[in-house]
């Protein structure tokens, strides 16, 4: 049982330890988070640059795929809640006997 309670104060400390190098570890990348790096709008930039080399723009083909699909959904559920809409009013007009002009 001794080397139980030993064992585990052991394990107490070394989290303690590793907790106080954790956080001056953090302290350390906030006070140079503070810095103001030279050339940074550039850097971004060219960052900028970099990422949009990598992206896999579609094909023409892909594109006018992609957008027919777009209007016909955007068609669709226009139609359909048209319907939906029209279905009400006339549900309600013809319950409440109200007419619009």
């Amino acid at each position: 049982m001794a080397n139980n309670n030993n064992g585990s104060s052991k394990a107490a400390e070394d989290m303690a330890k590793t907790s106080a190098q954790n956080t001056s570890q953090n302290a350390q990348k906030s006070s140079n988070q503070g810095k103001k790096k030279k050339g940074g709008l550039i850097a971004y930039l060219r960052g900028v640059r970099q990422e949009m080399s990598k992206v896999v723009w579609p094909t023409r083909e892909e594109l006018t795929t992609d957008t027919i699909v777009v209007i016909a959904c955007v068609l669709f559920f226009a139609v359909g809640f048209w319907l939906i809409d029209t279905g009400f009013l006339a549900a309600l007009k013809g319950i409440l006997g109200i007419t619009l002009s």
